[in-house]
């Protein structure tokens, strides 16, 4: 899905403009309090361990060296991200709770009547996408994609596939190639991406649909195979592998990452917290460590974010009802 949704332009900050928006929101006015006065919650919706959790856990790290005050990250994970966000959207509004999220924010809402709506959150910054890829076992004797449709098409729900609870991300692209490929597979839900990491090395399961940085150690000491990349290039840590297009399969999905707060922050305190994290994500520092950990950094903010979402929603939800996924909220 990533491609199909057009990012919008990157915004950059000089370092100037970043000192005087932090400042300027900090201040307020002589009578106000000064925010934040004290520790700031980063709440991120999956298990510690797996991509968000770093992510968030990064963030958390640059984000605190514009602050006087901590940034405890937090882990509220369960039903496919969607608790953690309830956590936050439940949050008071005092700027003292933030969250990051990724693209199951979307598909969620539609799939499970218990999850929050995108509208009940407040969208503030976005960091990058994450496209997903397929992976398997090596000594599942499948070597390259067209031998793994072949394996499903011929032997139906043979191959145990490890995703997250419907809503995932990695369960949407496990859905999304069944569909386009004609195939059938049985679809083994994780808590997240570290765990699935843990079935497919285990033997769990033969597969898995994460992105490519969650299995890239395991693809280069040769226990795993990173068959495709869903995306419209190839991934710069495993530039050999092929995406699926140029192996005859359309389909390009994938995830992304936000920062986001329960509606109703004061806008002063609002401010201060969209140009912390743009300013965060726009620090040379912080996108070389980023990178190490396999990031696709592309920092907007909140308007730039909230369009972009709103874009994916709208190419994202004829998937989900061509999928019959769409069980919760109708548009």
């Amino acid at each position: 899905m990533i491609s199909r949704v057009r990012l919008c332009r990157r915004i950059s900050f000089s370092v100037s403009a970043i000192a005087a928006a932090l400042l300027l929101s900090a201040c307020g006015s002589p009578q106000d309090d000064v925010f934040p006065s004290g520790p700031i919650t980063l709440v991120v919706n999956w298990p510690a361990g797996g991509g968000m959790d770093r992510a968030g856990r990064l963030v958390a790290e640059y984000a605190r060296r514009h602050l006087d005050v901590p940034i405890a990250v937090i882990n509220v994970a369960g039903s496919g991200g969607a608790i953690g966000i309830r956590h936050v959207a439940e949050a008071d509004p005092d700027g003292y709770t933030v969250g990051i999220l990724g693209a199951s924010l979307v598909a969620s809402q539609y799939i499970n009547p218990n999850a929050n709506a995108v509208e009940d959150i407040d969208l503030i910054a976005f960091l990058g996408p994450d496209p997903a890829a397929l992976q398997v076992r090596a000594d599942s004797g499948i070597d390259s994609l067209a031998e793994f449709v072949t394996t499903a098409q011929s032997e139906p729900g043979s191959i145990k596939n490890g995703n997250d609870a419907p809503g995932g991300v990695s369960h949407i692209a496990a859905t999304l190639l069944e569909r386009t490929a004609n195939i059938e597979l049985t679809l083994v839900p994780y808590r997240g991406y570290a765990p699935t990491v843990s079935a497919i090395v285990s033997g769990e399961v033969q597969s898995a649909t994460l992105p490519v940085h969650q299995l890239i150690d395991q693809h280069e000491a040769g226990d795993v195979k990173i068959l495709g990349v869903m995306a419209e290039t190839r991934h710069f840590m495993a530039p050999e592998v092929p995406t699926f297009r140029e192996q005859g399969i359309d389909l390009v999905t994938g995830d992304w990452r936000a920062i986001y707060l329960p509606n109703g922050v004061p806008e002063d305190r609002r401010a201060f917290l969209e140009n912390l994290f743009v300013a965060t994500m726009n620090d040379p520092e912080f996108q070389a460590a980023a990178r190490q950990q396999s990031f696709f950094i592309s920092p907007m903010g909140a308007a730039d974010t909230q369009r972009f979402i709103a874009d994916f929603d709208e190419a994202l939800y004829p998937v989900l009802l061509d999928a019959d996924l769409v069980k919760a909220r109708h548009k």
